[in-house]
């Protein structure tokens, strides 16, 4: 029974005490006056009767009711319901608030006296009823009746009425009905609710879902229940209470523990700032106050909206419960909604009523947290039975159980207060039960059943409501209320007087005589009924979630039963070859306690002994189970094995045993408290219920948490039910026995994992202080924990006992400490929650040291015996073959070699073998890291795995952590990427210390970046000197080149010393201090003079005898050679002779003077003085002046390239032709020499010799365009406003009305034919802005956007990462790796090159000039330029022109091969830039799309690749000619005895190895004279070069061909077993075997079966180039007579000419029946004429538009079809041919037509399908006639003239799709 209400006050307005205009509340009177004992009075009261602030108001307002909750210090809650009425102010009142009404005046100009009529204002006055019952309705009508009674002037005595009021008392719950009146004539009846724990709800949830809406409330729902800040804002304080009422109906079983406060007064808005959680309402009047909180959730019930902040996260419910339940929400809320299609709708049923809705919507709720719930009860551990129940809750074993292990929501919620509140209440065994705890024992298995029949979900719904309304309202029909009322408008009259002051003596009266008879009648127990909670049926997963691969059927656990049986009966060898499978087994969660549970059986007397092979085997499975375990052990793994590892043991010596534990301590599971504290609590379970239970009873302690005993069974809550029921009944002794029969066993077990806590965190060697850096856990006082009690105790006794842990060993000290604390930690907590006794806690204290102690002492002699163990036998190492002059830096280290993210080394999708990971060890020499060994999968076999690279190709290197598939530990490993495509992923073997791992890591950088070139492998190979020191020079004899060398390097110094510095400020290009510079060089910038003094500029005929030496080694010069060759002048004196050529080479440069990156020869115009060149290279940047590099030999146009212009250089080549004024500045005439000079260069060209006027692109109209194909498109990006004329967008065919074209195919030269500029200077595009041409000029600019060398950075580790990923991708297959190599934007750069390339090419062929002028003239300048030669000149497509084009272009100009490869130690930073691999990706694009133009084969690409960055040899090392001079290598002693020594120059050795193999050599190789090549550069069109992407393990990358000559076959005879001669046919493995060399092509291998006959028959092999020479010719006589030729005319060069610009395909297909084709048409070869209408109109927009030919078989199906063009085209008739060898749909105008109008690519086709009539179509034609063809592009609409043509091409075009 309790009192209605505990206090009744009466509260008016009062002055502010400081006299501030606001009012505040005073407590006029309270009954009682004296507090309650039980229930003192509230304090605050004042603030919460008028929330929004004690104010006058000018009129009468109506009376106001709501009810404030108030919580108290023990978290009670009184409700205080405030009736609010309006009297007139008092006059004291209103002079208190005269300032308050100025200052109102002020803002408002309204006179307090033009308010209301009379100038009168009116005060608040509140009647207050404090209760700690929640019964709002009676406490509305008792204060309504006291208020009637107050303005009616009812002749009732006020005093009576409050007094019957207090005294009123009514029972608690139990369903009884109570009638009450207060004296007045009223009677009300009061029910009480069922039962005590539902919560009662009235209206209040289905309001709250009416104001927000589903997904609102189940957000804050969700927000509540993890614990944010919930904030409700509304204009109506009932509302606010409602809502919050609402809300925390909805948690139930689970209470809100955290601040509560539906109504929160003005004064105290700084609350909404705490930091705890809160669920709190405002008046919407302060909104704004609440702007400015960052981490609370706003729920507008006015508005509808609720707002969560930006740094809020709120987890959902987890699926597919969310789902779920929100469609049974709409149900319940919108119940026509299922009915809303009908077509015959049912007579509307009755909605339910507002109060029904409630229980309905709270009772999906209900269901959905006993979906949630379920089975809780199986994860609950009884810790302690008396004196009180001690209870804990499984965390982790319901997670993993219920398979929400990642579920972020549901974490939360278990580690919530309520969530521990929830276990404290109704966790115990033995209590009154209620709605959920039946809900969730018995309707788990009917809400499945339900899940996905919606009706049969509603009518449980429905059942539930039924049962929480009946709970609210047992007596629904009795609802007889009299209360009496106040009139209509009862408030606006005037009152007779004001409320009136109560006489305290009448009330306290009535008050003590209820008193007194209370005290004198008997208690009114009434008896709770309690019984065993039921536990419900054992939970199941949420989702039953497919474990994918490691589904575990009866197969696996067979699979592991039958290995450890084999282990335990000694059958080593069955065991071995089934360990893999059972470790593969091990993944899933079956297979591992199917280990736990067959290992236990092998345990007797706690103690199995093994032999040293079994314990293997054993800690491997054990370790294996382990590694997958996460730290809280969801599955219960760890928990199964924990008595196992301390069960399996050897004998390591007499009276030494290792035990398991010391093998398997590296898992995380082991240092997680939480881990510790549920074995620990669930173990103290076991012993407990075995207390109680007969020894009979007693069960099988190794049972799962969560697994539902056999049926005669008692759980242990049973158990502990039944103890409670009987408790009351024992004597006070026995009950003290059992007390401490509990106590003793909590406390024995404490111990027990004291020690097993040692035996599993003490390392074996406890001198290595591993623990602390890999056990996080242990050494943070903070770590978390599974416990429901926060145990004030457990952090102050833990530190007081550390101080007694002190060891005097310094050594174990830190591991030994931290141990001890982190076991400390643990006693602390569970001694503090499990009730156990202070002194036994001091003592458990006292004895953790000495245990920890007592174990490392154990332990050393453990680790002492382990070590002298025989090691388990490791392979031998297999030692790597060197190059001559190779030395081993670092003998082998074992390692493991894991696999990567390249699959098919793992035995991935292609099905070969796991060769990986594999068992060796790294080697380091001075060239390279070589890994060699053997895989560790016995059932791969005895092959060999090597991977290498050279040390110079290292880019990154990073340490990891991995496990190796030895030891499931982690090991330390490191991460070599190499830019040669190579990964290698190593784990350190343990008997590896770190010490040589880091001394690897060490020696491996030293040798990486030398700190001088001199130290690279390619001058220390064989050679003994110290790096940075040259060796000592042999007295020269004469002026060898080598002295002459020095003393260039020596003139050109002084030179530049002479020099002094001008007024520009210039930086030279940027030149690391390296290493090799003498240290008195450094401070020798370049500086530039005006005037270079004459010495230095002597004309060619006037050179000192010395020069004369060093120009004649310059002659000799690569670039010489060639510029001979090309005709571009020479060196001679006789001036007759020069005067005719346009051009000379001048030697201006031979000191590098002018320009340190260039060569000492250069080509420029006949008219420019020398001195003048001086001044034109400023204009430049580095000072790289316009050269000529190239001449076309047809249109005698000329190739220049130059760095980018000077900004000002820029605008002087563009600016008006100004007179100069007489105060002319420098940079003004260096822009003049350079305009000059750019005029010199144009008039050398014969064509332009005598032009005059001006020609230029701008003049085409795009008429001129029309139809001619189109240019594989220079677009530098999208818009391209630079010029007026803008060339580059003219050139990119923007104006062009031919549709565009595919492949990026480039157009015919015959469309440039008009008029055109003479010289187009290609620039970038950032640095021409603004630039206006002059008309007067004969020069056009080309703006192009080009990358820098930074973006080739960024794109190539990109490209790396995709061709070599480190670890395997999330969703294997094609697709990631195309992503990947996608988002590199890799192939978009080789595009961009091509694109270029083409565009030069062809205005060079159309007889422009063109000079390329970007960056700073070494990057993307030398690829254009190298790129425009190969295409325009076959000769540099030869083995001898490529090299003579890598020397001039990239070695001579000055491509800084040491700077992009980062080859010293000052490049370190700036990286790896593969500027030159790029220009080799393009040749080797273009020779895909050529195979017969180019000489050598794809393979001479991928060599020099892989050598430009190995450093084997010194081609590619420095930055330019002038640093290899200063050096000495550019002119090698001519005298110099080689003998035998290694090749110092990669072209020597290709000539060598040319003679020995032909493997350089291309045998399609038919060139054409003077073929200017054009290739495709869409994207597209590009493909992965094979160099980044293929691998043979079998011995290391193939470049360095002393190496790759494997191991030799063994011969026939040994093969023999005596039997019939076996097969000679061998497995080619993916990745391991090299496919071209197992597997040669016929001509190489037809070669070496000539070169074996010959040796068999005793003569000396012929060179193969003499025999392939011999078989060509005389394979060409052969095909004269007969025009076809044989099959093998492949070789003859007679095939037609256009053929070539697609020879792509020559090496996809069968390459004979390809050419065939072209061979076969007679007309194809007419286009030899490129010049022609004919040839400049033919289409190239698929790869087989060269074969314009009418044969039958190109024809598989034709005839005519009506085609709908394309948007508003009429249809119109053409002749369709289906052609399925090129696999694709052309169209003619008429059937006679050789000119293809039109192509559609089968490729690109999705579906054909019947089409429908539409407009403009042929009329007579049937409907069924039509067809659609879909491709990936647009739809293509088709009409047959009848419906059999149709159906007859829809089959043939499918036919083709499907072969395809």
């Amino acid at each position: 029974m309790a009192r209605l209400a505990d206090y009744f006050v009466l509260v008016a307005f009062g002055p502010h005490p400081r006299g501030s205009g606001e009012g505040q509340g005073q407590i006029l009177q309270r009954f009682p006056e004296k507090d309650w004992e039980d229930n003192p009075f509230p304090q605050g009261i004042e603030l919460f009767c008028q929330p929004s602030g004690w104010q006058l108001g000018p009129e009468r307002s109506p009376p106001t009711f709501f009810v404030a909750v108030l919580t108290d210090i023990n978290s009670e809650r009184h409700y205080c319901a405030c009736l609010t009425f309006w009297e007139p102010a008092e006059p004291t009142q209103e002079a208190a608030c005269t300032e308050d009404a100025a200052v109102r005046e002020e803002d408002a100009d309204v006179s307090p006296a033009t308010a209301s009529p009379t100038g009168q204002l009116f005060a608040p006055k509140t009647l207050v009823l404090v209760s700690r019952l929640d019964h709002t309705e009676v406490f509305r009508n008792s204060l309504g009746l006291i208020y009637t009674i107050h303005v009616e002037g009812l002749n009732v005595g006020l005093e009576n009425v409050v007094g019957n009021l207090l005294t009123c008392i009514i029972p608690l719950a139990g369903g009884s009905q109570r009638t009450i009146s207060l004296g007045a004539g009223d009677r009300q009846v009061i029910q009480t609710p069922l039962t005590d724990s539902l919560p009662i709800s009235r209206c209040s949830v289905a309001l709250l879902f009416r104001q927000l809406g589903i997904a609102n409330v189940l957000s804050l729902f969700c927000a509540a229940l993890t614990e944010h800040k919930v904030l409700f804002l509304s204009r109506s304080y009932q509302r606010l209470s409602d809502a919050c009422r609402g809300l925390l109906a909805l948690l139930f079983p689970l209470r809100y523990s955290f601040t509560y406060v539906p109504i929160l007064p003005a004064q105290l808005l700084e609350v909404l700032s705490t930091p705890t959680p809160f669920i709190i309402g405002v008046n919407a009047a302060f909104q704004a106050e609440t702007q400015e909180l960052l981490d609370v959730i706003v729920a507008d019930l006015d508005g509808g909206t609720v707002t969560v902040p930006e740094c809020v996260h709120i987890p959902a419910l987890p699926e597919p419960l969310h789902s779920q339940t929100h469609s049974i929400l709409s149900m319940v809320l919108d119940p026509e909604l299922e009915l809303a299609d009908l077509a015959f709708p049912p007579p509307t049923a009755s909605l339910s009523s507002l109060k029904m809705q409630d229980k309905e919507l709270r009772a999906v709720f209900l269901r959905l947290f006993a979906q949630l719930l379920q089975g809780y009860r199986w994860c609950l551990h009884m810790v302690r039975i008396h004196p009180e129940p001690v209870i804990r809750f499984h965390k982790a074993a319901f997670l993993g159980q219920r398979g929400l292990v990642e579920d972020d929501f549901l974490m939360k919620v278990l580690e919530g207060m309520a969530f521990a509140g929830f276990v404290s209440e109704r966790g115990v065994p033995y209590r009154p039960t209620d709605l959920f705890d039946e809900l969730v024992a018995h309707e788990v298995a009917r809400m499945r059943a339900d899940e996905n029949h919606p009706q049969r979900v509603l009518r449980h719904v429905k059942e539930l409501a039924e049962q929480l309304y009946k709970n609210e309202n047992p007596y629904p029909a009795v609802a007889m209320h009299k209360v009496q009322r106040p009139g209509e408008a009862s408030h606006l009259r005037r009152a007779p007087r004001p409320f009136p002051r109560l006489d305290e003596g009448t009330v306290q009266w009535i008050v003590d005589q209820a008193t007194a008879k209370m005290q004198g009648a008997p208690p009114a127990v009434k008896a709770e009924r309690r019984t065993t909670v039921p536990s419900g049926p054992p939970m199941t997963a949420i989702l039953e979630r497919s474990s994918g691969l490691h589904g575990n059927s009866a197969r696996r656990l067979e699979v592991v039963r039958n290995c450890i049986s084999y282990v335990f009966e000694g059958k080593m060898l069955e065991a071995k070859k089934l360990l893999p499978a059972v470790l593969r087994a091990l993944k899933g969660r079956a297979a591992r306690r199917c280990l736990a549970q067959e290992l236990h059986l092998h345990v007797q007397q706690n103690r199995a002994v093994l032999d040293h092979q079994q314990f293997d085997f054993v800690v491997r499975m054990m370790n294996c189970c382990l590694q997958d375990c996460t730290s809280l052990d969801e599955h219960g793994v760890a928990a199964a094995l924990l008595p196992l590892v301390t069960a399996f043991c050897r004998k390591l010596s007499p009276g030494v045993t290792q035990f398991a534990y010391s093998c398997v301590q590296e898992h995380v599971v082991w240092s997680t408290p939480q881990f510790w504290e549920a074995m620990f609590y669930g173990d103290v379970q076991t012993h407990i219920r075995a207390l109680y239970l007969e020894p009979a009873e007693d069960r099988d302690p190794t049972q799962q948490v969560g697994e539902a005993p056999a049926e005669d069974e008692r759980s242990a809550l049973d158990v502990a039910s039944e103890q409670r029921r009987l408790w009351p009944t024992l004597s006070r002794e026995k009950q003290q026995e059992l007390v401490q029969k509990e106590e003793s066993t909590v406390f024995s077990q404490a111990i027990h994992y004291a020690n097993r806590m040692s035996y599993l965190l003490l390392p074996l060697d406890t001198s290595k202080s591993r623990l602390l850096r890999e056990r996080a856990g242990l050494g943070d006082p903070e770590s978390a924990s599974n416990s429901l009690l926060t145990s004030s105790m457990a952090g102050s006794v833990a530190e007081s006992y550390d101080t007694e842990s002190g060891f005097e060993d310094a050594e174990t000290c830190d591991v030994a400490g931290a141990v001890v604390r982190f076991i400390n930690r643990f006693v602390d907590k569970v001694c503090t929650e499990s009730g156990v006794t202070s002194d036994h806690l001091k003592g458990l204290h006292v004895m953790v040291p000495d245990i920890v102690q007592m174990h490392i002492e154990t332990l050393e002699a453990v680790h002492r015996e382990s070590k002298r163990l025989p090691p388990i036998q490791k392979p031998k190492l297999l030692r790597p073959r060197l190059l001559p002059g190779e030395e081993c830096m670092l003998d082998g280290l074992r390692v493991y070699l894991l696999p990567d993210g390249r699959e098919e080394g793992s035995g991935g999708s292609a099905g070969g073998p796991a060769l990986l990971p594999a068992e060796g060890a790294v080697f380091l020499t001075t060239y390279r890291v070589i890994f060699t060994g053997m895989p560790t999968d016995p059932l791969v076999g005895e092959q060999v795995v090597v991977r290498s690279f050279p040390v110079a190709a290292l880019t990154k290197e990073k340490r990891i952590s991995v496990q190796t598939p030895v030891d499931p530990l982690l090991q330390d490993g490191l991460q070599l990427r190499s830019c040669t495509f190579q990964l290698l992923k190593m784990a350190f073997d343990e008997e590896v210390g770190s010490d040589s791992a880091e001394l690897f890591r060490k020696q491996l950088h030293k040798l990486r970046y030398p700190p001088d070139v001199r130290g690279t492998f390619a001058f220390t190979l064989g050679s003994v000197h110290t790096p940075g020191r040259p060796p000592r020079a042999t007295k020269d004899k004469g002026p060898s080149l080598r002295t002459l060398s020095r003393n260039l390097v020596k003139n050109a110094k002084k030179t530049i010393g002479r020099q002094y510095v001008t007024r520009k400020k210039y930086h030279p290009p940027s030149w690391e201090h390296r290493g090799q510079l003498p240290p008195e060089d450094e401070e020798d910038a370049i500086s530039v003079s005006e005037e270079l003094e004459p010495s230095t500029l002597t004309p060619s005929s006037a050179l000192k005898p010395s020069d004369r030496m060093t120009m004649s080694s310059l002659v000799e010069r690569a670039c010489c050679r060639d510029y001979q060759r090309l005709g571009l002048g020479t060196l001679s004196s006789s001036l007759s002779r020069a005067k005719s050529e346009p051009f000379r080479i001048s030697p201006v440069n031979r000191m590098y003077a002018i320009c340190r990156s260039y060569p000492g020869l250069l080509i420029v115009p006949q008219s420019v003085q020398d001195n003048a060149l001086q001044r034109v290279s400023r204009c430049y940047r580095q000072n790289r002046f316009p050269v000529v590099c190239w001449r076309s030999g047809r249109s005698k146009a000329v190739l220049l390239r130059s760095g980018g212009l000077h900004s000002k250089g820029v605008v002087g080549l563009f600016k008006a032709q100004n007179a100069p004024s007489p105060g002319q500045s420098q940079a003004d005439s260096s822009s003049l020499e350079q305009e000059k000079y750019l005029q010199a260069v144009v008039s050398s060209m014969p064509r332009y010799a005598d032009a005059s006027g001006r020609n230029t692109l701008s003049g085409f109209s795009s008429a001129h365009m029309g139809g001619h194909g189109k240019w594989g498109s220079v677009r530098a990006s999208g818009r391209s406003g630079v010029l007026g004329g803008d060339v580059g967008s003219r050139l990119a065919g923007r104006d062009m009305l031919a549709p565009p074209q595919a492949n990026g195919a480039p157009p015919d030269p015959g469309f440039l034919r008009p008029q055109r500029a003479a010289l187009y200077i290609i620039g970038d595009k950032a640095q021409l802005k603004g630039v206006r041409p002059d008309p007067l000029q004969q020069w056009e600019l080309v703006p192009i956007e080009v990358f820098e060398a930074r973006q080739v950075k960024t794109s190539f580790k990109k490209l790396l990462k995709a061709c070599v990923p480190g670890c395997p991708a999330a969703e294997p297959g094609p697709a990631s790796f195309l992503r990947s190599l996608e988002d590199s934007e890799w192939l978009t750069q080789i595009h961009k090159l091509l694109q270029v390339s083409v565009l030069v090419v062809e205005l060079l062929d159309s007889g422009s000039s063109v000079l390329v002028s970007l960056e700073d003239g070494w990057d993307i300048t030398t690829q254009v330029v190298s790129l425009v030669q190969l295409l325009s000149d076959p000769f540099y497509r030869t083995l001898e022109g490529f090299r003579l084009l890598v020397e001039k272009e990239w070695l001579s100009f000055g491509h800084r091969f040491s700077h992009r490869g980062a080859h010293t130690l000052a490049g370190q930073s700036s990286g790896f830039t593969p500027v030159f691999l790029q220009f080799l990706d393009c040749v080797h694009q273009v020779h895909l799309q050529f195979p017969m133009e180019f000489e050598f084969s794809p393979f001479y690409l991928k060599f020099l690749g892989y050598h430009h960055v190995s450093r084997r040899f010194r081609t590619f090392l420095l930055d330019s000619d002038y640093e290899r001079i200063e050096l000495g290598l550019l002119y090698e002693e001519k005298g110099e005895r080689r003998g035998q020594q290694a090749c110092r120059s990669v072209w020597e050795y290709v000539d060598r190895l040319s003679k020995r193999t032909p493997v350089f050599y291309n045998y399609m190789y038919a060139p054409e004279d003077a073929e200017v090549l054009r290739p495709y550069s869409n994207v597209s069109n590009l493909k992965v070069w094979d160099f980044y992407t293929e691998e043979t393990l079998a011995e290391g990358p193939l470049y360095d061909w002393e190496l790759a000559q494997g191991p030799p076959e063994p011969p026939e005879e040994e093969r023999l077993d005596g039997g019939a001669p076996q097969s000679r046919r061998r497995v080619v493995w993916p990745c391991y075997d090299s496919r071209p060399r197992a597997q040669p092509d016929a001509i190489s291998r037809l070669l070496e079966e000539l070169q074996r006959l010959e040796t068999e028959l005793g003569r000396p092999p012929e060179r193969w180039k003499d025999t392939w020479d011999r078989v060509k010719a005389a394979q060409r006589l052969e095909g004269r007579p007969d025009g076809r030729g044989t099959p093998s005319s492949l070789l003859v060069s007679s095939v037609p000419h256009h053929r070539r610009s697609l020879g792509v395909y020559l090496q996809e297909g069968p390459v004979g029946s390809t050419l065939s084709l072209s061979l076969d048409s007679d007309q194809s070869s007419g286009s030899a004429a490129s010049g022609s209408r004919q040839a400049a109109r033919r289409s190239t927009s698929t790869l087989y538009s060269q074969f314009q030919t009418a044969e039958s078989e190109n024809r598989s199906h034709e005839g005519t079809l009506y085609k709908k063009g394309a948007f508003m085209k009429p249809w119109k008739a053409r002749w369709f041919v289906l052609d399925k060898t090129k696999h694709q749909l052309r169209y003619y105008d008429h059937r006679v037509d050789t000119e293809c109008k039109g192509v559609i690519d089968l490729a690109e086709v999705e579906a054909v399908a019947p089409g429908t009539h539409t407009m403009g179509a042929p009329k007579t034609v049937d409907e069924k006639a039509f067809f659609d063809v879909k491709t990936t592009r647009r739809v293509y609409n088709f009409c047959a003239q009848d419906v059999a043509s149709a159906q007859q091409w829809v089959d043939q075009i499918q036919g083709c799709l499907s072969d395809a």
